[in-house]
C-alpha cells in the first residue's frame, strides 16, 4: 500500500505538512502497517503561472507531469489543505492548475482522505468544503475529510500528535473508514 501525502502549502513551517504527516503516520501504524509513505513537499512543485499561452507554446512543464505520475503511483493520497483568504493557496492552485492539463481527473480516482486546518477557528472549513464538493469532478474518491481547528491549542508539535481527545478520536473514526 503506496500512501501519498502532502500539504497544500509552500510554507516551510506549514502547520498542514504537520497534520498531514501525523494522519498518514498514523494511518500506517493503526490501520495499515505495510503501508510506504510518500510524503512530497509542493516547494518543490513551484513553476511559471499557469497559462493557456504558456502551455502552447512551452507544454506542460515537467514538475506537474511528475506530480500527476506520483498520484497514479499511489494507492491513497492523504491531503491537507492550507486556507488562504477561504480558497486554496497559489502553490497548490497553481500545480494543480497545470497538471488538470494532462488530465481534469488529476487524482485519477484514487481513495483520499481530505483534511484541513489553521490557526483559526474554523480550522479550514471554506478550503475543505471546496476541496469535498468539487471532488467528483476532479477524480477524488473521498473516503474520510478531518478538520482541526485552532492548530496550536490541538496540536502538540513537540510529540507530533493531537493534544485534543475529542479530536483524537475523530481521526480514528475517520482513519477506521479507510478499512
Amino acid at each position: 500500500m503506496k500512501v501519498l501525502a502532502f500539504a497544500a502549502s509552500s510554507s516551510k513551517t506549514s502547520i498542514n505538512r504537520k497534520l498531514v504527516n501525523h494522519v498518514a503516520e498514523r494511518y500506517k501504524s493503526a490501520i495499515c502497517p505495510e503501508a510506504s509513505i510518500e510524503s512530497i513537499d509542493l516547494i518543490d512543485y513551484e513553476m511559471p503561472l499557469f497559462r493557456p499561452d504558456r502551455e502552447s507554446e512551452e507544454g506542460i512543464p515537467a514538475m506537474a507531469q511528475d506530480f500527476f505520475a506520483k498520484i497514479g503511483e499511489a494507492d491513497i493520497v492523504f491531503v491537507s489543505f492550507a486556507e488562504y483568504n477561504g480558497f486554496y493557496t497559489p502553490v497548490y492552485k497553481n500545480l494543480f492548475d497545470w497538471a488538470s492539463r494532462i488530465n481534469q481527473r488529476v487524482y485519477q480516482d484514487k481513495p483520499m482522505f481530505l483534511m484541513a486546518t489553521s490557526p483559526g477557528g474554523r480550522g479550514g472549513a471554506n478550503v475543505l468544503k471546496t476541496a469535498a464538493d468539487s471532488a467528483p469532478h476532479f477524480g477524488m474518491d473521498v473516503k474520510a475529510t478531518f478538520s482541526v481547528p485552532s492548530f496550536q491549542d490541538n496540536f502538540d508539535v513537540e510529540k507530533n500528535q493531537l493534544s485534543n481527545t475529542e479530536l483524537d478520536q475523530q481521526l480514528d473514526a475517520e482513519l477506521e473508514k479507510l478499512k
